[in-house]
């Protein structure tokens, strides 16, 4: 069974896409190909924080986590070659879509103070990425269970030429962004 979003995708923002900016062939409507969830974990911290970030990685997304390493030694940061500096997860198709509802719906609304994401968070070629300061605004998380506090960087990918385009298709996929003065 495919997920809800992505039936809306076809059914709704293609049409929609396709109609607003005159696309000649389907292929040339926006898509999103895949999300990056991250976690930094800070190396000094104790030796189990990379485990639980991973876990609670896990636990979010519904995917083993990466744990990733760093690459070179830096003196100054008390950090070796080789060390593990944080984890992160790649999603595509439906746990792209299952996640990115999720997301939407319960995730950001429970944000306190919430008034929509940036719509400046763009990259210039159609990416958008935003950071998330708590991961217990996942309802997934229970609240009980969390030893620290931990963010998260998520990164949707699209297929989208220019930021415009990316909007455009993340509005109609149902992303609150906040209206701009």
């Amino acid at each position: 069974m495919k997920a809800r979003l992505y039936d809306k995708y076809v059914n709704e923002v293609v049409p929609a896409l396709k109609q607003k900016r005159q696309y000649k062939n389907i292929h040339q409507i926006p898509r999103m190909e895949k999300i990056v969830v991250n976690m930094g974990v800070s190396a000094s911290l104790e030796k189990g924080a990379i485990e639980d970030a991973a876990k609670d990685l896990a636990f979010i997304t519904g995917r083993k986590a990466v744990i990733s390493k760093s690459r070179k030694s830096i003196a100054n940061f008390k950090l070796r070659q080789g060390m593990p500096i944080g984890c992160r997860v790649t999603l595509r198709r439906d746990a792209m879509y299952e996640f990115f509802d999720r997301l939407v719906a319960a995730a950001l609304p429970r944000i306190r103070d919430f008034r929509g994401t940036s719509p400046r968070s763009f990259d210039g070629r159609g990416n958008y990425s935003l950071g998330i300061a708590d991961q217990t605004v996942f309802p997934e998380i229970e609240l009980d269970k969390i030893k620290r506090q931990q963010g998260m960087d998520i990164t949707i990918v699209t297929s989208a030429q220019n930021d415009a385009e990316a909007l455009d298709l993340l509005k109609m996929m149902g992303m609150p962004f906040a209206e701009t003065k």
